[in-house]
């Protein structure tokens, strides 16, 4: 079985370089967002650029996450993994829907998307904070103003027939808001992917071993 990785925001591929998985992992990368392209679309375009199929297992952290469902409900998907992330859109936090509702993401300076560094591992709750602060440096803020905007308009309300659903206890950004299946990682935060990759392996694996 492939696990085909999406990472979050910014130029993040090097956070599953921490997982230790009993499978195949493939990192895709972005592809740059056509001019107010959906997020549906923009999924449908990595499934044909990189030719995934069902038998895929589709892995998404933050962001990333969002990205993964809608390609699921795609490929109808037997697996999917989410990390740190939502899997209907009333999961998200409520300020996020808000602001959707608002339409004030396009009026956001992009430099408000590239927050200072103590407040960013603040939100991250980053542990790891030399990796958290050379992804937010590499980050393209074009393709995060658009990413942001995706993520406030989602209105996903399908959940997925076969997911493990991961978040982290003190997730500020994306707790874990209505999922009852989701599974629950005792302190860990937004950044638990590499904070917390050892308990998140075995899970994984252990999801991976009983299917």
């Amino acid at each position: 079985m492939r696990i085909i990785a999406i990472s979050g925001l910014g130029a993040d591929k090097r956070v599953f370089d921490y997982l230790k998985l009993n499978a195949q992992i493939i990192v895709i990368d972005w592809i740059n967002p056509e001019r107010n392209e959906k997020i549906e679309n923009y999924a449908k375009r990595l499934i044909e650029k990189n030719e995934l199929n069902k038998n895929d297992c589709i892995l998404g952290v933050s962001f990333g996450g969002l990205v993964a469902v809608e390609i699921s409900k795609q490929l109808k998907s037997e697996f999917t993994i989410l990390i740190s992330s939502a899997q209907i859109n009333d999961d998200l936090r409520f300020v996020f829907r808000f602001l959707g509702k608002l339409k004030l993401v396009n009026l956001l300076p992009k430099y408000l998307l590239n927050p200072p560094r103590f407040i960013a591992q603040w939100i991250f709750g980053a542990e790891n904070k030399d990796l958290l602060f050379k992804i937010l440096d590499d980050t393209d803020m074009n393709f995060a103003k658009w990413a942001i905007k995706e993520l406030v308009l989602w209105k996903n309300k399908e959940r997925l027939s076969n997911c493990l659903k991961i978040n982290g206890e003190k997730d500020k950004l994306m707790p874990n808001r209505n999922d009852l299946n989701a599974i629950i990682i005792k302190n860990g935060a937004h950044f638990m992917i590499v904070d917390k990759s050892n308990e998140i392996s075995e899970l994984i694996n252990s999801y991976l071993h009983t299917r």
